[in-house]
């Protein structure tokens, strides 16, 4: 079953499928050791991590188990980063979100606003129940973006991630259908 990846617009934001022009802006992202510092994986040495990426994202799209988006900004369309759900399940009404921008985009509130757009599309379109999502607990900026957008923190895995010998813990964040707010207060 295919999982159409939607195009959804806010204010300062447009979230649209990936394209293989997309590749450059990736790649650059996520080679930055800063930005992939909280990360479960090092930050990519070879160009052509980017282009799976791409890839990926649509045998996700194709295989019905998720969608990611592209982030641009609206105002001179510049890459922003992306926002996704992959691990969506239609049977349990369940998915798992994920987000990463460029570090000159931080602060900004955009991954605040990408995620909640991709919220409302999940919630509203795919009629999901549950959102789970993880940050490492150093991580605190993306902890205020999952609960500026209505998660609540439920739990911590010790240990779960080991990246280039370093041992780090993670939070484990939910969304639940009935706590969830549909208008975005502030960003």
């Amino acid at each position: 079953m295919t999982l159409a990846t939607p195009t959804l617009d806010t204010d300062r934001l447009r979230l649209r499928p990936f394209t293989e022009d997309d590749a450059g802006f990736l790649y650059a992202m996520h080679s930055s050791t800063h930005v992939m510092r909280y990360w479960d994986s090092p930050p990519w040495t070879e160009r052509t991590r980017a282009e799976r990426f791409v890839s990926v994202c649509r045998e996700v799209e194709d295989e019905g188990t998720g969608a990611r988006v592209a982030i641009d900004r609206v105002s001179d369309g510049a890459f922003v980063g992306w926002c996704g759900l992959t691990a969506y399940d239609p049977v349990y009404r369940s998915a798992s979100l994920g987000y990463c921008l460029g570090e000159a985009m931080w602060g900004h509130g955009y991954a605040t606003e990408a995620a909640h757009a991709l919220l409302r599309w999940a919630f509203d379109t795919l009629d999901l129940n549950r959102v789970q999502a993880e940050a490492d607990t150093r991580n605190a900026a993306s902890a205020r973006v999952l609960e500026k957008v209505g998660f609540v923190r439920e739990g911590t895995l010790r240990e779960d991630c080991v990246v280039d010998g370093e041992v780090s813990d993670s939070w484990v964040f939910g969304l639940i259908r009935r706590e969830w707010r549909p208008v975005l207060d502030g960003r």
